[in-house]
């Protein structure tokens, strides 16, 4: 049987309606003073102005009214607030989960010279600068559909070509509208020329030149991060010649993150080559004669520390503390009590708990470092008149997430509870196993997008509202925080953990559901929701004020 109120800490002063309720009911000798939409909370004390508010047993906002005990929390009565933190005594010290049904598991992918191994094999097409971006349409015109990787015909261009037919034998507006067509799922062409090649993709974008030196930079770093991936083969990069990003500084990028790099990379400079037909030609020979080379490579046994999953979620809801994050955290403990890593980004979405994670950091400069950063990306946000505070959107808000604090103490809830071997800013590329915090924004694609940069061969999403996201070379797996938006929307939707919340699975049965999901996709045998639709959302961070 359901429950239908959650008391998530013992020191919380608020409870979640895990249903919706209705006025004059009783829960807990607490009569309710108006109706509590599903995924909201409502007071179990009657609060004074200034009066703390407190979930996930830390402070998450300040009463700006009176609230009587059974009252409904909204943003018409409180405010976001969220404890100071400290540089204070290491906390590392975690109970490992049992592992003993991983420990023997392996999954298949593709193994690369610097000893990671993908889950995906991709060649990589990138422009340096914005303006080689309609070479890069060129090229995947010329090569999507030739090499099977693309349809012939997509079912919309399909269904565009009916209506024309409709138009030419006299249909009107009214029936167009009427007519009902089913619209075939996008699928690839039956026969691919490279077999062992998952894909081409092409990562346009719009940076590169016109901001400063610091944002080339970050750009060939993340640009490096995404040609060292385990999961790409080679790659292909344009550039005009003049501008900031500049070959040169590529190079040293790469060499951070691979001293000894050594896969199939063809830098073509197109103020070099002259007319765009010869820059276009030579790519195109190039990157044939790469596709091929890849195609050599195919999937071998790997352990499961071979894998870094990305902790990631957009679309949250009132219930993604305490369904598909909390079981994503699961997930990352087993991960690490098995040597893989695992990175949590978002740090506009940390503020709040920033004590806690200082504390399980392994180190006091590691420590430092987080809350370094912690500090100074919400002092720039701050002063553009925009702080950590105005995180939440207005979905996040309508479904329950009404303080940046309240969003922050459940998003944190992903990282499970191991400790903190180290803290990366972006654009930064992860180094060492167990949990990885990476200084992104919240912002979706922009942090999915930094952390398979960083290193991520398989992404966990969760979202409460539904969301497509996806990336170009990881698997990007969605979860659901709620079973009807599963059923809603399962065409982007890969994992229900509204069971949680109906009380017919555990956080820790959904945690080792969901690690064995992860190895069937790692394995090439299930795909992502977000690669069979084609969702390659690619956005570089320019370093700036994005929450």
């Amino acid at each position: 049987m359901q429950t239908k109120v959650l008391r998530i800490h013992k020191n919380d002063n608020v409870a979640v309606a895990l249903t919706t309720l209705y006025k004059n009911e009783s829960y807990d000798n607490i009569t309710l003073q108006e109706n509590i939409p599903s995924k909201h909370k409502f007071a179990l004390q009657d609060f004074n102005v200034n009066d703390e508010i407190k979930m996930y047993g830390v402070l998450v906002g300040k009463a700006t009214k009176f609230i009587p005990q059974g009252g409904l929390i909204s943003t018409q009565n409180i405010q976001h607030a969220a404890n100071s933190f400290s540089l204070k005594e290491r906390h590392t010290n975690w109970h490992k989960p049992d592992v003993s049904r991983f420990q023997n598991k392996t999954f298949n992918g593709f193994h690369r010279a610097d000893g990671s191994v993908g889950t995906r094999n991709y060649w990589l097409v990138i422009p340096l600068v914005f303006c080689e971006n309609k070479n890069v349409d060129v090229l995947q015109e010329a090569f999507m559909k030739a090499l099977g990787y693309q349809p012939k015909q997509s079912p919309y261009e399909s269904m565009v070509q009916h209506f024309v037919q409709q138009y030419h034998s006299g249909k009107n507006e009214k029936n167009i509208l009427e007519e009902e067509i089913a619209v075939e799922d996008l699928h690839e062409n039956e026969t691919k020329i490279f077999p062992n090649v998952d894909g081409i993709k092409f990562l346009k974008h719009t940076l590169g030149c016109g901001g400063t030196r610091d944002d080339a930079r970050a750009l060939c770093g993340l640009i490096a991060g995404y040609i060292t991936h385990a999961n790409v083969a080679g790659a292909t990069v344009l550039s005009l010649g003049c501008q900031n990003a500049q070959v040169a500084l590529l190079k040293e990028e790469i060499e951070k993150r691979d001293a000894n790099f050594s896969k199939p990379l063809f830098l073509l400079e197109q103020q070099k080559s002259g007319t765009e037909k010869k820059l276009l030609s030579e790519a195109i020979k190039k990157t044939f004669a790469g596709l091929m080379e890849a195609n050599s490579l195919e999937r071998k046994p790997a352990p499961l520390n071979k894998l870094c999953i990305g902790l990631e979620c957009g679309g949250s809801d009132g219930f993604s503390g305490i369904s598909a994050n909390p079981a994503i955290g699961y997930t990352s403990d087993l991960l690490v009590a098995l040597g893989g890593a695992v990175v949590l980004s978002e740090f506009p979405e940390l503020c709040g708990v920033e004590q806690e994670l200082s504390d399980r950091c392994v180190d006091d400069s590691t420590a430092e470092k987080f809350m370094q950063l912690m500090t100074t990306y919400n002092k720039r946000a701050t002063e553009v008149g925009s702080g950590f505070y105005a995180n939440p959107s207005p979905g996040n808000i309508k479904d329950g997430l009404i303080t940046d604090a309240i969003k922050s103490a459940g998003a944190a809830k992903k990282g499970g509870t191991s400790p903190v071997t180290d803290v990366l800013d972006y654009p930064g590329k992860i180094s060492k196993h167990g949990l990885n915090l990476l200084c992104t924004p919240g912002s979706d694609v922009e942090s999915t997008t930094a952390e398979v940069g960083a290193g991520a061969n398989i992404v966990l999403f969760t979202t409460g509202l539904g969301t497509p996201t996806g990336n170009p070379i990881t698997p990007v797996l969605k979860l659901s925080t709620n079973t009807a938006l599963y059923n809603k929307m399962n065409d982007i939707i890969d994992i229900d953990t509204g069971t949680i919340i109906e009380g017919t699975e555990t956080i820790e049965q959904a945690g080792e559901r969901i690690l064995n999901y992860i190895i069937d996709v790692a394995n090439g045998d299930v795909k992502a929701k977000a690669e069979v639709g084609l969702h390659d959302d690619f956005i570089p961070w320019k370093r700036g004020i994005s929450l």
